[in-house]
């Protein structure tokens, strides 16, 4: 039996990278600290650091490489969600419109 084995097969196309990383998910009238858990190619696992409602779009900040992912939570379980990645941008310099509020919340955080 392998270590941390489960019941269900694990059905992703692509391997997960174990990252442990503070985020930080920012949403409309949200910013919520978390942990990135892990990352694929397609996708990632957050551990929140309260109970939180996500609303289904979200961007979550990686902020140690000040890296913005935008994302949809498409599994959510007490404070652990997962997320399909939709694209990244790195928040160093001109960002999207988009992105905006989420270049603020990683300056504010980072202490920039």
């Amino acid at each position: 039996m392998a270590l941390f084995s489960s019941d269900r097969p694990d059905r992703r196309s692509e391997p997960r990278r174990p990252a442990n990383t503070a985020g930080l998910i920012v949403a409309p009238q949200l910013e919520a600290t978390c942990t990135i858990v892990d990352l694929s190619e397609t996708g990632m696992r957050v551990r929140l650091h309260r109970q939180t409602a996500l609303p289904e779009a979200v961007v979550v900040i990686d902020l140690g490489k000040g890296v913005a992912h935008e994302a949809r939570v498409v599994r959510r379980q007490g404070l652990e969600a997962g997320l399909k990645r939709q694209g990244q941008v790195a928040l160093g310099g001109l960002v999207p419109a988009r992105l905006a509020t989420a270049r603020q919340a990683w300056l504010r955080a980072s202490g920039r």
